[in-house]
């Protein structure tokens, strides 16, 4: 089938419908971000590392996935299954508009689009019984609707934040707070890294990491989390 053919009719051709792709809106503008996989860097400041009862000093980057069908931008985040303790984790969220490999250091910042804020929901309960038994941290990090975004901002508008304010309030009480200048691993370090690891792609997503503070949510809750000079967003657990 041809491509002009595959988008006149994107359904045809295949056995099964498929899915929508994962999009993020981007402020100011009708235009949507379509979001391929999602890079998550763990414990990166160093009092979120420390209150996970690790050494920042003492360990280098990783990364786990979610993936992209976990974006939701409507305020909402419905409270999942299997599970009784689900926490809360903010992070700026950037966007890559090109791909690559071996990218250094210095050309990086050339391959994002924009940045947002977003959340990194944790089922922490089986977190920690995945860490006990030696087991990935899929079904406590990657299930539906564990990524609530908001718009992204683009670079050509607000630069490369490299400092600000990080905030994270439930119900008008703050919980997370921190500056983009304290993670260990700056942006172009993650993504260079990254790019030794896979062949980025544009719609690529990176969340860059959580400040200290993350705990639990209940139903009914809501959640107010911020980046200076990127954005607020407030999401409903329902």
């Amino acid at each position: 089938m041809s491509e002009s053919a595959l988008r006149a009719n994107p359904t045809a051709g295949f056995v099964i419908a498929p899915n929508p792709i994962p999009t993020l809106p981007v402020e100011g503008s009708s235009e949507l971000f379509p979001v391929n996989r999602i890079f998550c860097i763990g414990r990166n400041y160093a009092a979120h590392a420390v209150e996970m009862g690790h050494d920042p000093d003492k360990e280098p980057p990783f990364f786990f996935f979610k993936h992209g069908a976990a974006v939701i931008t409507d305020g909402t985040f419905p409270y999942p299954t299997e599970t009784s303790d689900v926490h809360h984790e903010v992070e700026m969220v950037v966007a890559l508009s090109k791909g690559g490999t071996d990218i250094a250091v210095e050309d990086a910042l050339d391959h994002v689009y924009g940045y947002g804020v977003g959340l990194d929901m944790t089922r922490r309960d089986l977190q920690g019984e995945a860490k006990k038994l030696g087991r990935p941290w899929e079904v406590a990090k990657s299930f539906e609707a564990s990524a609530p975004c908001g718009p992204l901002v683009p670079a050509s508008r607000i630069g490369h934040p490299d400092q600000g304010r990080v905030a994270l309030a439930v119900n008008g009480q703050t919980r997370q707070e921190g500056d983009l200048n304290q993670m260990l691993w700056k942006v172009p370090e993650m993504i260079s890294i990254l790019s030794r690891y896979f062949t980025l792609q544009p719609g690529d997503v990176v969340m860059s990491g959580t400040p200290s503070g993350v705990g639990a949510v209940e139903r009914g809750d809501t959640i107010v989390a911020s980046i200076d000079g990127v954005g607020e967003i407030t999401v409903k657990v329902v």
